[in-house]
């Protein structure tokens, strides 16, 4: 179960852009993640290589957590995203819900409403 110290300094980080960092540090080596019902990504390399491969391709200029809930080893966080990809802007506001095993997230769930992966064109 995390302390609410654990959680907000896994929160920190993310908002500070260090999700591979975070992913290093806060995951369980057999974590899964999963995208709405998509299936889970499973083991930290499988989560990393994953993270990289976004990374390389986005340009986060808003990242924070709107709120958060703790609740025994059971976290949510809703979590406010603006990135730019090709294409134009994307802005994601969605909840991760996880399941904690000790200091370490065993399982997280992404729920967000699709549509938002659209980049929208920015205007010139």
């Amino acid at each position: 179960m995390p302390t609410r110290e654990r959680l907000e300094e896994f929160i920190a980080t993310c908002e500070r852009g260090q999700f591979v960092e975070a992913l290093q540090e806060f995951y369980a080596s057999d974590a899964t993640m999963q995208e709405n019902g998509e299936p889970p990504r499973v083991g930290l390399p499988a989560l990393i290589e994953n993270e990289k491969r976004m990374l390389a391709r986005a340009r986060f200029d808003e990242k924070r957590a709107a709120s958060f809930v703790l609740d025994g080893d059971r976290v949510a966080i809703n979590w406010v995203f603006g990135f730019v990809v090709e294409g134009g802007r994307v802005h994601m506001d969605e909840v991760a819900y996880q399941e904690w095993r000790g200091d370490k997230i065993a399982r997280e769930r992404f729920y967000y409403d699709p549509s938002q992966r659209n980049p929208v064109a920015s205007a010139r």
